[in-house]
């Protein structure tokens, strides 16, 4: 019998890893077959309690659409999977590392160089999916209203944007692990948290005007509804938007965002032209219930805690030569002043964040089953504050406009949804649609 203390803990760490990214493989897998075969099974009739309001028609669609986002996220799964591989296993990222490291020296421009290269690249090996997403998949079910010339402005504002704010952050955390001592992570992690409520505050006003175009709410009567409601409810935001969704896509949506007085409730114009101002007011009553039964601040509080464990977890590993090793990296190892011991902070992150999600797969049930614990307690509150039947009326409108499938499989429900599906929702509310 061969002993475990006799193989070496990078083999152990590689042999790890290839197990839990292939049962991750195999799961996923299992998952997406199944909701293929169960919406495809389920297909040819409308279920009885939604037959009164959903046509066969905008119930294939549904179907249809679900089936082939299931199939293109297969597609994604095979192509992320062995760029996965080629990244770690196969030696692209220390082939990139050692290149840039011939080229540049060891320091902090060659580490923010290699942060660069690799999303430059993993852009560009994502593209054609994305592309085929939008223009091809959204197309066909008549969703997708981006022209390929707002592609490219878009794609270019956020390259933009993602480098005036993602570098001078990376500079920042790569500093601290590199001058704050062991407990750097700390010190990371509080900045990285602060960094994050600042965005919070700032996005509304400031980044998401550079994407989308929002106006006040004109109408009216729902604006006086809207504010009779928040009111009745405790709520305060500094505006009513409606945002020009429609220039991009037909899904419709509303949403609150900001943090603290820089909050605002913003309806995508879509949302409006679909729903009827009692639905609108059922809508955002929901949104109201997050926050008043207080998920925002648990999810916050949550973001936060397993921020510091992540941040714990990758200043151990960092010292770690088999979490290098073992996946297909060979760091500097700091036996001269040359490039051979230049810090190896960079590879640290890209290797955590390669690898933390092939691990933390399996506990996403969990979360999804929070969240939809969250949708069925906001759902509550907005029956309390509107009307069952506006908000169950809503629901059914947008998932019918939104091509949202009546017939998930459930097992597929329980890992990926973080909305309950249309039948526990309205079955929670007590709600029999009517023609």
């Amino acid at each position: 019998m061969v002993s475990f203390d006799a193989i070496p803990s990078s083999l152990l760490f590689t042999l790890l890893f290839a197990v839990a990214l292939s049962a991750g493989v195999l799961l996923k897998l299992w998952l997406a077959s199944r909701q293929v075969r169960h919406v495809a099974q389920h297909r040819a009739a409308v279920p009885p309690v939604f037959a009164a309001r959903i046509s066969l028609a905008a119930h294939q669609k549904a179907a249809d659409y679900t089936i082939a986002k299931a199939r293109l996220e297969l597609l994604e799964l095979a192509l992320g999977t062995a760029v996965l591989l080629c990244w770690t296993l196969l030696g692209g990222l220390n082939l990139l590392n050692q290149a840039l490291l011939q080229w540049m020296g060891g320091g902090m421009w060659q580490q923010l160089a290699l942060l660069a290269a690799f999303a430059l690249i993993s852009g560009l090996i994502d593209l054609p999916l994305a592309l085929h997403k939008t223009f091809v998949l959204e197309k066909r079910f008549g969703f997708n209203r981006m022209t390929p010339r707002l592609w490219a402005v878009d794609l270019c504002k956020s390259v933009l944007l993602g480098a005036a704010i993602g570098l001078p952050v990376a500079a920042a955390i790569l500093w601290l692990m590199g001058q704050a001592g062991p407990y750097w992570w700390v010190w990371a992690w509080a900045a990285w948290m602060g960094f994050n409520l600042l965005l919070m505050v700032v996005f509304p006003t400031f980044i998401a005007p550079l994407f989308n175009q929002f106006k006040p709410l004109e109408d009216e009567t729902l604006k006086r509804r809207v504010s009779q409601l928040m009111e009745r409810c405790g709520f305060a935001a500094k505006g009513l938007f409606v945002m020009d969704g429609s220039r991009r896509s037909a899904h419709a949506n509303a949403y609150f965002t900001g943090f603290g007085a820089a909050k605002r409730v913003v309806f995508y114009d879509t949302l409006l032209h679909q729903l009827s101002a009692s639905e609108v007011e059922a809508v955002l009553a929901h949104e109201l219930g997050h926050f008043k039964h207080r998920h925002i601040i648990q999810r916050i509080v949550s973001m936060f805690a397993l921020s510091l464990l992540g941040f714990a977890l990758l200043g151990w590993l960092s010292t770690q030569s088999w979490f290098y090793t073992g996946l297909g990296v060979y760091p500097s190892m700091g036996l001269s002043a040359d490039w051979n011991s230049a810090p190896n902070d960079a590879l640290a992150l890209l290797l955590f964040l390669l690898v933390t999600p092939v691990f933390t797969q399996f506990i996403s049930p969990i979360f999804s089953q929070l969240s939809r614990k969250h949708e069925f307690q906001a759902d509550a509150y907005a029956a309390a504050q509107t009307q069952a039947a506006d908000l169950s009326s809503a629901l059914l409108k947008l998932y019918e406009d939104n091509a949202s499938t009546l017939t998930p499989d459930p097992v597929y429900v329980k890992f990926y949804y973080s909305h309950p599906p249309a039948s526990e929702r309205l079955a929670r509310l007590s709600y029999t649609p009517t023609p």
